[in-house]
């Protein structure tokens, strides 16, 4: 075959591949079309028949309805929740102040405005009030990583839902929020809506608006605001709780400058302009208020969390992984701030477990009790502080809870019985060491050796007594026992008793030794050491702590009705042993001359390091309380001791809240090793004296 013949066939075969390719191509996208118009009929068909049409039109007609029947006193309207204490007496009341503090459009600044078209939504002013464009990213962001990272819903979106809706993560309740946005748009101007939105959007700590946030957090009204500051309010409403100014200033100062970088992009501001806004100091000056301080935000917390597990979130203090922490945490703070917004505007009636009488005897009596030191910060806040908690034994409800020292400051101060942690020494023990190996054999007449090992604390008399019981070991709050037993049992097993029992700030390296001294990397809580001593007056069963019996509707409709249910922790017998060997620590051991003066009482001492901490928990068959001395930030009080002020604070207390009460003795624990069995505990086949219930034959007596 010729060469020119060879190049005529070679043509003719590429054309015939490329006219194959071409038809390959063709039939390619025929079937991809009618795959997509199947997949497209398929939806429809779903959309139609599965009901979802008569459900979208249902939303919509009511959209229109909600929109159609506003005026603009519907975006002025706030209902107030009130919170009462066990007697009704009135505690306090929660408004979010809309109406007193409303601004119209005119009296805004005009940076307010901007800073949140930049930041919120920046086509606001051109869109119908959904920004498609907007929904796709947060939806192809959500895909890439694996949640929601950015936010599709416009300003009149946001109103949508603040206003009428609630913000259930549901698709009827996102369709609803864009039917209503799109009606708004047509009924009311941009200037109008902006209006509602700045006035309704939620700032943190119970203000709703931009001159309530101004008032609350500046004590001046907006119009008196720097750039900077305005920018920094406007830092607040994408996530109240993770941008709260009180206790992330840094988090909202952050985002100040995202949106005064986003302000200068967009023109609205220039970047000198821009550096001068950053660089300028935020000073928050709070507006004085006088508050039931420590009740009120001991009672929020309470209420918010209790509306978080109805909405059915599921609280946890253990993760596999930093990540999945910070997943958790970033979830926890979005429905806390959604159910904390509800408690200023749903017209909650909060009844609580809280006595004011008796909170108020408890306030009185550590502020006597650590009267004698005076210093105070640069805030003029005292330098020594302390905590106490009082529980309700019959209920396992919280009846008392001071956060510090009383000065009449304005607004809302650290709650240290619930948000501090501080290191328990040695009123840890009958937590994790005691209570756990009397349910493994131990007794209170168990010999243990209280002798110094190469590796193992000191005792802080700095003696040691060689083989003594049990009972005495926890009377003298003997280091090297507590420390060999934990060893014995494992610093594992022992902090499983605090993880049942809720405690929130253990650490993977506290599973050691030290752990039995009470040498926690975080430490713990008042209100966490009260339940768990709660738990063994209880027989061992613990009751979560919280003060919420219930919440209604302003119609007096349920909405939580707590039942405290409870968990066995702690064996009946080893908590009534344990209890007995407490009740020795009163007579004879480091909490001698606490005990009550006719009243039965058990309860531990616990001093850390250096004389920073002091702990006194005790408990009668009537209450547990707890109390904490120490400063906030942790240095030596030369004389503090569990014994010494923690101790004082807790008899006097104690004192005043038993009397004219009938004195009653804790139940008895069984002495396995000396009491015979009842029937029952026999073996199967096992010959018994029906007379007497004595065992016959080879069975050894117990």
């Amino acid at each position: 075959m010729s060469e020119e013949k060879q190049k005529k066939n070679q043509k003719k075969s590429q054309k015939k591949k490329k006219h194959k390719k071409k038809y390959r191509l063709f039939w390619f996208f025929v079937r991809l079309q009618v795959l997509f118009l199947i997949l497209v009929a398929a939806g429809l068909g779903w959309y139609y028949f599965g009901g979802y049409a008569q459900k979208v039109s249902a939303l919509q007609q009511e959209a229109k309805k909600l929109v159609r029947e506003s005026n603009e006193d519907t975006f002025r309207s706030v209902q107030t929740s009130l919170v009462y204490d066990a007697n009704g007496t009135l505690v306090s009341t929660l408004k979010g102040e809309k109406d007193v503090y409303y601004l119209d459009y005119e009296d805004i600044p005009p940076y307010a405005a901007a800073a949140m078209v930049s930041i919120e939504d920046k086509k606001f002013y051109s869109h119908n009030g959904i920004d498609i464009k907007a929904i796709m990213r947060a939806a192809k962001a959500m895909i890439q990583n694996g949640k929601v990272t950015q936010g599709g819903s416009t300003i009149t979106q946001q109103l949508s839902r603040n206003i009428f809706l609630n913000h259930d993560v549901k698709w009827e309740r996102k369709i609803e929020e864009m039917f209503i946005a799109v009606e708004l748009e047509k009924v009311y101007s941009k200037n109008k809506i902006m209006e509602f939105y700045l006035n309704n959007v939620y700032f943190g700590n119970g203000y709703y608006g931009i001159q309530a946030a101004s008032k609350g957090y500046f004590n001046t009204e907006v119009k008196n605001l720097s750039l900077s500051q305005i920018a920094f309010l406007c830092a607040i409403p994408n996530n109240p709780s993770l941008y709260d100014p009180v206790v992330r200033l840094e988090n909202t100062l952050k985002r100040r400058n995202r949106i005064l970088n986003q302000m200068q992009e967009d023109g609205k501001i220039s970047e000198e302009t821009c550096d001068q806004a950053k660089a300028e100091q935020i000073v928050l000056n709070p507006s004085q208020k006088t508050k039931n301080d420590y009740v009120e935000t001991y009672t929020y917390n309470c209420a918010i969390r209790a509306l978080m597990a109805e909405e059915g979130f599921i609280f946890r203090q253990e993760f596999d992984s930093e990540e999945e922490r910070s997943s958790y945490e970033e979830e926890y703070d979005l429905l806390y701030s959604e159910c904390q917004k509800n408690l200023y505007s749903k017209g909650y009636r909060i009844y609580t477990s809280i006595d004011l009488n008796v909170q108020q005897m408890l306030q009185d009596t550590l502020d006597q009790g650590l009267a004698e030191f005076t210093e105070q910060t640069e805030d003029g806040i005292y330098t020594l502080q302390g905590s106490a908690v009082c529980i309700d034994n019959h209920t396992g409800y919280v009846k008392a809870i001071v956060g510090g020292r009383n000065q009449n400051l304005s607004g809302y101060t650290l709650n240290r019985a619930y948000q501090s942690y501080r290191q328990p020494g040695s009123s840890i023990k009958p937590l994790i060491v005691y209570a756990p190996v009397l349910e493994r054999n131990y007794t209170p007449d168990t010999v243990v050796a209280d002798v110094k090992t190469e590796e193992g604390p000191s005792n802080s008399s700095g003696s040691y007594e060689g083989n003594i019981s049990l009972r005495y070991a926890v009377q003298k709050s003997k280091n090297t026992v507590a420390w060999n037993l934990l060893e014995e049992l494992t610093p594992q097993v022992g902090l499983s008793y605090l993880k049942a029992m809720n405690f929130a700030r253990l650490d993977e390296r506290d599973e050691r030794p030290t752990s039995a001294l009470g040498g926690f990397t975080n430490g713990v809580s008042a209100v966490e050491m009260a339940s768990a001593y709660a738990a063994l007056e209880n027989d061992g069963k613990f009751r979560e702590p919280t003060c919420i019996m219930k919440i209604t509707d302003a119609q007096d409709n349920v909405i939580i009705e707590t039942e405290n249910q409870e968990k066995e922790v702690y064996k009946t017998n080893a908590s009534r042993m344990m209890t007995d060997m407490l009740v020795s620590v009163m007579k004879e051991g480091t909490g001698r001359g606490l005990a009550l003066s006719n009243m039965p009482c058990a309860g531990k001492t616990g001093t850390t390091n250096d004389n920073k901490d002091g702990w006194f928990v005790g408990y009668t068959s009537y209450y547990t309380t707890s109390v904490w001395v120490g400063y906030d930030m942790p240095r030596e009080l030369p004389g503090l001791s569990g014994a010494s002020y923690p101790g004082s604070i807790w008899k006097n207390f104690m004192e005043l809240l038993h009397q004219n009460l009938e004195p009653v003795e804790f139940l008895p624990y069984i002495d396995e090793q000396k009491a015979p069995l009842d029937n029952n505990e026999y073996q199967q086949g096992q010959e018994v004296s029906p007379e007497e219930g004595i065992p016959q034959g080879d069975i050894p007596w117990p």
